[in-house]
């Protein structure tokens, strides 16, 4: 039994906000019509369920969710550090900010973006459903008006 819920009317963004691609994100992913929930994992707690869930939804292990060239991953571990799952959910648990990639949900779908602009291709269009022949202004003796 899956361990994080989705919905499709809901994104989730799992992030640090030590990071300024993470809060770029978070930016992007505010500007979509659906109900956002952010998770920041420097103040909430991620249970290694979860992690291992997020990664086996984005087909990669644990440690791939892992920045191993981050200051903090490195005073700890040389680059090269071969974990077991534990061991890299003890990684995540002690130092958050060393998550390689904001994870954002969007329905039951999975995604480590790279790139804040990336997360664009995932989102849909914020004027679905939008009515612009309720908006329409025409000008009517020289006064613009609205017409509804």
């Amino acid at each position: 039994m899956p361990s994080i819920s989705t919905s499709k009317n809901m994104i989730k963004v799992y992030y640090s906000s030590e990071s300024n691609l993470n809060k770029q994100v978070i930016s992007y992913v505010n500007a979509s019509n659906k109900e956002i929930l952010t998770i920041d994992i420097k103040k909430s707690n991620v249970t290694g369920t979860q992690w291992k869930e997020m990664a086996e939804n984005l087909n990669c292990s644990i440690g791939d969710l892992i920045d191993k060239a981050h200051p903090k991953f490195l005073s700890q571990y040389n680059g090269s550090a071969d974990l077991s799952e534990n061991g890299w959910i003890k990684v995540l648990d002690e130092h958050p900010e060393v998550l390689t990639n904001p994870i954002v949900i969007i329905g039951d779908k999975f995604y480590q973006i790279k790139n804040p602009s990336d997360i664009e291709k995932h989102l849909e269009p914020n004027s679905k459903g939008f009515n612009e022949r309720k908006y329409v202004q025409k000008q009517i003796d020289g006064d613009s008006k609205t017409i509804v």
